[in-house]
């Protein structure tokens, strides 16, 4: 998986606040995966992707659940 980070590692480098949120989950070898929805920023505005992520997470209720057998 090589490619894995192609869209991530640009954010990354050029600094920008991100982080993932619970997305639910997908289907991968027959098992429940669990999906993450990535946030990315603007510069020095941390506190508003933070609020982003706050309101996302009341609106959902993925972050709840977790796979069987976990």
């Amino acid at each position: 998986d090589y490619l894995a980070d192609i869209f991530t590692l640009p954010a990354s480098l050029a600094g920008l606040p991100g982080m993932s949120v619970p997305a639910g989950f997908g289907s991968g070898q027959g098992k429940p995966l669990p999906v993450g929805l990535q946030l990315i920023g603007n510069y020095f505005k941390e506190a508003q992707l933070l609020n982003v992520a706050h309101r996302l997470q009341q609106a959902t209720d993925f972050h709840l659940f977790k796979p069987e057998g976990v």
